[in-house]
Order: C-alpha cells, then structure tokens, then sequence
C-alpha cells in the first residue's frame, strides 16, 4: 500500500512540476473575453478583474496542473498551438544542453491530427525507442494501433468515463 501512495504521490508531483511554466492560455483566454471584451474602460477593466479573481484562481490552477503540463510534455500548448514557453530559445545563464542526451532536451510526446477521425502520438518509451501510438475514432469506439499493429478498441462511453474519473 505504501508503494502504491508513493507511486501515486511521485506521478502527482511530476505533472505538477512540469506545469510551472507555460502559457497560462485558459486564464489569458478568459481575461481577454471577460474583461478586455467586457467593458471599455480602464478603471471597470480593473474592477471587474478583482470581481472575477476567485474565477481566475480556478482557471490559474487548470493552467498550472492541467494546460501547461500538456503544453511541456508535448511541446505545443493545446489551447494556443503555440510552440511550448519551455522551449523557447534565450540566451541562458546556465546551459546543460550539450550535457545531456536529446530526450531530455526536447518534448518527450507529439500529438498530431492525422484527419478529423485519427490523432497520432509519437514518443520514446522506458527503453529509448520510438514508438508511435495511432487513435482512429469510429461511430461507437476508437481503435488503437501501437506501431502499425493492432493493440485494442475502446467505446467513446469508456474513454468518457476513463477521462472524467482521473
């Protein structure tokens, strides 16, 4: 039971820490809808901020937890499309790059739609090899190929009930 709560705690922490830096798209998307298209004065802009803020802590938090963890594992945020804030090129302070292998210095996951029925993740497993993880979405279920093989279907029913329940 221990190993399990530590396993749990450790996937907890890692998407946490991964969230810290990104685009925070769902606030700034809010923000501008809310109070830039709401009212065009500065000083009502202002008000309706501070009336909204409690909203604004849930979308910050989505953001932190949620968007932005998404935007550094796959490199592109998924409200934006934008390239990832971590990725960004700057003039460092520190460089490690040339330290440390290409998969610590890159997005580990790509996520592209192949057409309106089939999304594609490409990523490197425990192992080091690439992989490529096809989704094709039918009527009723969506059936998964693991490169290029056949590996399960799943009805859209179980993928809701599996999304909403973690």
């Amino acid at each position: 039971m221990k190993l399990i709560k530590t396993t749990i705690t450790a996937a907890l922490m890692s998407t946490m820490l991964t969230g810290c830096i990104g685009q925070m798209a769902t606030t700034g998307a809010l923000m501008y809808e809310v109070n830039l298209k709401g009212v065009d004065n500065r000083y009502a802009r202002a008000g309706l901020y501070t009336l909204m803020s409690p909203v604004y802590a849930i979308t910050a938090a989505a953001d932190l937890f949620v968007v932005n963890s998404i935007e550094f594992w796959t490199g592109t945020n998924p409200i934006t499309k934008k390239k990832a804030v971590a990725d960004t090129p700057a003039e460092a302070y520190i460089k490690v790059n040339h330290k440390v292998g290409k998969q610590f210095s890159t997005a580990p996951v790509k996520l592209s739609k192949l057409d309106n029925n089939t999304m594609q993740m490409e990523f490197i497993d425990e192992e080091g090899k690439a992989r490529t993880l096809v989704g094709v979405s039918g009527e009723e279920s969506v059936d998964f190929y693991l490169d290029g093989q056949y590996i399960t279907t799943a009805t859209h029913q179980e993928l809701e009930q599996y999304a909403a329940a973690s």
